[in-house]
């Protein structure tokens, strides 16, 4: 039985724009106490006004990240809930993308999020009460040609939740997956954005990276995916049920986008999904 007494105070990773920022303001107004964050916290004032409060927390720094958990613990007891939302979409074909920026991608959407997680858990476990959401994609569970790294990060954190699900169970503590589909928010133009050294060199995958980064675009600004597309608040809606829930589900999926893509990856053996991919994209071949 969970301890009624137990800290239930939020922190959610990520909060200067889209996801992060609207589950913080939905969860603030739903009466919860949220530690809204992010690595320049001037970046996140209007938080702070809604009635968060806010710290400076860099997932890609250990100090950073220990300092915002000591502070919580010292307020709170512990962390009652850890939102994983942090990230981004690092592109380009697998063969171009360098160790260098697969590491960077690693780093901020799996190596902190597991971080963080360590950090939180004791404080949990303590009070036998505690909730970790960490935002996956319907990206974690299919995969776009181009986004190789992108969807490495996202595979990997359905395992590492799916393994402490079952590890955290019997402390009192529920792990959650929430897989958005396409949401609009400025993540596309950052994802296009970080192709801009594949766009800039000729070889085998120049089509290639050009198709992507237009169908990236294309995907969330037209075309049937667009409209089946959803907003921030959509996600923050799901995680907001999540947290309510007495049973939380292992996964929620957000947007028709990702309930259409899931169910058809689902149906289709690798090589119908390979050929569904070639009417999306070029694929690279020989001259």
């Amino acid at each position: 039985m969970a301890n009624e007494a137990a800290s239930k105070v939020v922190l959610v990773t990520g909060c200067s724009s889209g996801i992060g920022r609207a589950t913080a303001l939905r969860l603030v107004k739903a009466g919860w106490v949220v530690y809204a964050t992010a690595r320049r916290v001037e970046s996140i004032h209007e938080l702070a006004e809604a009635g968060c409060r806010t710290l400076a927390l860099d997932v890609t720094d250990d100090a950073s990240m220990e300092q915002a958990v000591r502070t919580i613990e010292a307020e709170h007891g512990a962390v009652g809930v850890l939102v994983n939302n942090a990230g981004y979409s690092e592109s380009g074909s697998v063969e171009e993308i360098s160790s260098e920026r697969l590491r960077r991608q690693f780093e901020t959407n799996v190596f902190g999020v597991h971080r963080l997680i360590q950090l939180v858990l004791p404080g949990m476990r303590a009070q036998g009460f505690g909730k970790i959401v960490n935002l996956s994609s319907m990206g974690g569970r299919l995969t776009f040609p181009g986004g190789g790294a992108y969807h490495a990060s996202k595979h990997a954190i359905e395992a590492l939740s799916d393994a402490l699900r079952f590890e955290v169970k019997g402390f009192g503590i529920d792990v959650v997956l929430i897989e958005p589909g396409l949401i609009r928010t400025g993540f596309s133009e950052a994802a296009v954005g970080g192709m801009s050294d594949a766009l800039a060199k000729p070889g085998p995958y120049e089509a290639f990276n050009r198709a992507v980064a237009r169908a990236t675009k294309e995907s969330y600004e037209k075309g049937l995916f667009s409209r089946l597309g959803g907003e921030p608040d959509d996600v923050a809606k799901a995680i907001e049920r999540a947290l309510r829930a007495r049973r939380p589900k292992a996964r929620y999926p957000v947007t028709a986008s990702a309930h259409a893509l899931l169910a058809q990856r689902a149906m289709l053996p690798d090589w119908a999904w390979d050929a569904f991919l070639r009417t999306q994209f070029p694929q690279p071949r020989a001259a």
